[in-house]
C-alpha cells in the first residue's frame, strides 16, 4: 500500500480524497494556485505544494507541475478526482514513465473511453445499444447541417473529449446546428484544448442514468448499481439518486451486463461510469463512459456502504477487490444535490465572492445502528472562503439517505432549509423548488424536467396561506421574546407584522420565554410556537401547532430579513402606532437604468456582436461573456439603438459592469 499520495485537484474532491487517504494511514499531499493558498484542502492535507497562477492551465492542468510535486514530496501516486487531469491520458502516461502510480484506469482506456466516437465505435463492437448518429468529427458548421439533416431532427451536437455538460448542444433546425456548432466547439476547446464535435439522434423524453463500476488488474469487476441522473440543466446534473425510481430489475441486470462487457473490453481497472440515455420503453443507449470517480458517487456509497475512494486506491495498489458482486447491497435510498455559487433568479449566472456565512445542516444519523448517514455534506470550503471566477462554482454536495424514496426526500428538504450560506448567491432556493416539486416526488423524470417545469427561469413560489400564517407567527414570537429580555416593564401583546406593504396583526397569549412557547392569536385562530431557538441564531428550527418551521433570519436594522422554502422576505413587527406611520412613509423611487446593458456575471467578454449606432432587435445577440468555462450569451428583450460601446471584446468584467448604453432602452437577457 502507498505511504504517500498527491491529489491534483482541489476544494470539495480534494478533501473527499483526503478524508479517506487519512482513514486508510495515508499521507496526503495538495496543490494549490495563488487563489487557493488559504483553501481547505490545504489546510487540511498533510504537504501543500504551490503550482502556479490562478488560471488552470497553468496551475492544476499543469502535468509538469504535479509531477514535478510529486518529486518534490515523495508522493508514490496520483489520485486525480474529476475534472482537470482525470481523463488525461498524457498525464496518466507521463506518470507511469516517471514510475509514479495514476490512481485510475491505464491509459489504453482512458484512450478509447475519453474520445466519444472511439468509444461509440467499441461499445457497438462489444454489443452495447448505441445512439443513431455520425461517427466521424465534423469539420465544419456547414458539415454539421449535412450530417444533422441527413440523421434528422433534432441532434445532439458534442464535444468528443471531455464531459461535465461542457461542448454540447441540442439543435431543432438548420440556424440552431450552426449556432451551436460554433458555441460547442468553441466551449470544448478552451475546456478540454480539443474542439472536435460529433453528432447524435437526440432522443427525446430521455432519462440520463448511469452504471457504476468497480474494476482490478485481477480480471474482477463488478457493478454497484445504478444512478438516477436526470435532473440536469445546460446538460450538467443537478440532482442525482440512487437507486433510480424508473429502472426495473430487468432492464438493472441488461444495462450492468453491457457495462461490464465495455469495461472488459477495455482492461479497465478502477472506478468509472458507463451512462446510459433511456427512453420511455426502457430501451438504453450508451453515451459515454467517464473513467474517473464521478461527482455523485455519494449516492453509491451510501446505499452499498462501500467507500469508492478507497476502492480506487486499493486497485492502483494491485489489490484484489474485496468485494465480489453477489456482496453488492442495495440498501435504501439516497439523494444529492449539487449546491452551486450561482443566482437561479439571473437564469443562473455564476455569483463570486467570499462567504461571509457558512453553516452546513448537521450530519446526522438515520438509523440507531448508526449504519448511514442521514445527511452527508461534501464540501470543500468555510466561512470565510473565497468563491472564484476562474474555477466551477460548486461550493457542496448535499446527500441525504433514507428507508425509502419519501424518506430521502424528506431529508433532503429539510437539509437544503437548514444549509445556510451568505456572501454569494447560491442555488438552494431552486433545489428546494425542484425536491418539493410534485412531478419530482412523483419520480416522473426526464432530463427535459427543469425545461418543461421551470420554463420562464426560476421565481420562488410564493407561500401559500399556512406558510405565511407560520412565518407571521414564528417571527411575532421571536420578536417578542427579544422584547422580552430588555424590557423594564410589561411587553407589548398586540403587534402588527409588516411584509412588505402587507400588515398582518397579530396578539401573543400565554407566553412563556423561558420555555420558548408562545400562543399566537392571527386571524381569530391560535397558533402555538415551540423551540429552542436562540437569539441571532441564523437557522431557526421549530414547530407551529406541531408542524416544523425552518427559517434563516438575520436582523435587519430594525427588521428581519428571513428566509423560507426560498423566500427572502424583510419583515418588520411594530407596535400599531409604529405601523400605522410606517403605512404613511412613502416607497423610494429606483433609479432607470434601462438603458444599459451590464455583465450580469463577472468573466470575459468573447465577443460583442453590435457596433454604435447599430439597430438591435428582440432576441438578438448582444454579447457573449465567459465565466466558469462556460459561454453566455446576452440577447436584448426588446428592439433598440446602441449608442456608444463602453468596453472592448477581451476585457474583464466585473458584475453589474456596464458593456454599452441604448439610446432606446431594452434591456438585457441572458
Amino acid at each position: 500500500m502507498f505511504t504517500k499520495i498527491l491529489i491534483a485537484n482541489r476544494a470539495e474532491i480534494a478533501c473527499r480524497v483526503i478524508k479517506t487517504a487519512r482513514r486508510m494511514g495515508i499521507a496526503t499531499v495538495a496543490v494549490y494556485s495563488d487563489v487557493d493558498r488559504d483553501a481547505r484542502h490545504v489546510a487540511e492535507a498533510d504537504e501543500a505544494v504551490h503550482i502556479g497562477d490562478a488560471v488552470a492551465a497553468q496551475s492544476y492542468l499543469s502535468a509538469d507541475k504535479i509531477i514535478a510535486a510529486c518529486k518534490q514530496t515523495g508522493a508514490e501516486a496520483v489520485h486525480p478526482g474529476y475534472g482537470f487531469l482525470s481523463e488525461n491520458a498524457n498525464f496518466a502516461r507521463r506518470l507511469k514513465k516517471s514510475g509514479i502510480v495514476f490512481i485510475g484506469p491505464g491509459v489504453d482506456a482512458i484512450e478509447a473511453m475519453g474520445d466519444k466516437i472511439t468509444s461509440k465505435r467499441l461499445a457497438k463492437k462489444v454489443g452495447v445499444n448505441t445512439i443513431p448518429g455520425h461517427d466521424e468529427v465534423i469539420d465544419d458548421a456547414d458539415m454539421a447541417v449535412k450530417v444533422a439533416e441527413k440523421i434528422g431532427y433534432p441532434v445532439m451536437l458534442k464535444a468528443s473529449a471531455g464531459g461535465g455538460g461542457k461542448g454540447m448542444r441540442i439543435a431543432h433546425d438548420r440556424a440552431e446546428t450552426k449556432q451551436g456548432f460554433a458555441r460547442a466547439s468553441g466551449e470544448a476547446l478552451s475546456s478540454f484544448g480539443d474542439g472536435r464535435i460529433f453528432i447524435e439522434k437526440f432522443i427525446e423524453q430521455p432519462r440520463h442514468i448511469e452504471i457504476q463500476v468497480i474494476a482490478d488488474a485481477h480480471g474482477n469487476v463488478v457493478t454497484l448499481n445504478e444512478r438516477e441522473c436526470s435532473i440536469q440543466r445546460r446538460h450538467q446534473k443537478v440532482i442525482e439518486e440512487a437507486p433510480s425510481p424508473f429502472i426495473d430489475k430487468r432492464t438493472r441486470a441488461d444495462m450492468s451486463k453491457q457495462a461490464i462487457a465495455l469495461a472488459k473490453a477495455v482492461d479497465y481497472q478502477s472506478a468509472g461510469t458507463v451512462e446510459f440515455i433511456v427512453d420511455a420503453a426502457h430501451h438504453f443507449y450508451f453515451l459515454e463512459m467517464n473513467t474517473r470517480l464521478q461527482v455523485e458517487h455519494p449516492v453509491t456509497e451510501m446505499i452499498t456502504g462501500l467507500d469508492l475512494v478507497e476502492l480506487m486506491i486499493r486497485v492502483a495498489a494491485g489489490e484484489k477487490l474485496p468485494i465480489k458482486q453477489t456482496d453488492v447491497k442495495r440498501n435504501g435510498w439516497a439523494m444529492e444535490s449539487r449546491i452551486y455559487a450561482e443566482n437561479p433568479a439571473r437564469n443562473f449566472l455564476p455569483s463570486i465572492g467570499r462567504l461571509s456565512g457558512y453553516q452546513p445542516p448537521p450530519e446526522s444519523i438515520a438509523e440507531p445502528n448508526g449504519e448511514c448517514n442521514a445527511v452527508r455534506v461534501d464540501s470543500g470550503v468555510e466561512e470565510g472562503a473565497e468563491i472564484s471566477r476562474f474555477y466551477d462554482p460548486m461550493i457542496a454536495k448535499l446527500v441525504t439517505w433514507g428507508e425509502n424514496r419519501d424518506a430521502a426526500i424528506r431529508h433532503m428538504r429539510v437539509a437544503l432549509a437548514q444549509y445556510y450560506i451568505r456572501g454569494v448567491e447560491t442555488n438552494l432556493p431552486f433545489l428546494a423548488a425542484i425536491v418539493a416539486h410534485p412531478r419530482f416526488q412523483s419520480g416522473k423524470l426526464t432530463t427535459d424536467f427543469i425545461v418543461e417545469e421551470f420554463p420562464h427561469g426560476f421565481t420562488p413560489a410564493e407561500l401559500d396561506q399556512t406558510a405565511l400564517a407560520h412565518l407571521i407567527c414564528v417571527m411575532t414570537a421571536l420578536h417578542y421574546r427579544l422584547r422580552a429580555r430588555v424590557a423594564r416593564h410589561a411587553v407589548e401583546t398586540d403587534w402588527v407584522v409588516v411584509i412588505g406593504r402587507d400588515q398582518y396583526s397579530v396578539r401573543v397569549k400565554l407566553s412563556d420565554a423561558t420555555k420558548k412557547t408562545n400562543n399566537i392569536i392571527f386571524n381569530k385562530k391560535k397558533y402555538c410556537v415551540e423551540d429552542d431557538w436562540t437569539p441571532m441564531q441564523a437557522v431557526y428550527s421549530g414547530r407551529v401547532n406541531g408542524e416544523a418551521v425552518y427559517l434563516q433570519i438575520e436582523k435587519n436594522g430594525y427588521g428581519y430579513d428571513v428566509t423560507q422554502s426560498g423566500n427572502l422576505q424583510t419583515i418588520h413587527v411594530l407596535s400599531r402606532r409604529c405601523a400605522e406611520l410606517n403605512e404613511r412613509m412613502p416607497l423610494k423611487q429606483r433609479a432607470d437604468q434601462s438603458r444599459f446593458v451590464r455583465s450580469p456575471m463577472p468573466g470575459l467578454l468573447v465577443s460583442l456582436a453590435v457596433t454604435a449606432g447599430q439597430e438591435v432587435k428582440s432576441g438578438e445577440e448582444i454579447a457573449v461573456i465567459e465565466a466558469m468555462k462556460m459561454e453566455n450569451s446576452l440577447r436584448a428583450d426588446d428592439d433598440g439603438v446602441v449608442e456608444k460601446v463602453l468596453v472592448e471584446v477581451g476585457a474583464t468584467l466585473e458584475v453589474d459592469q456596464e458593456i454599452l448604453e441604448f439610446a432606446c432602452a431594452p434591456s438585457e437577457k441572458s
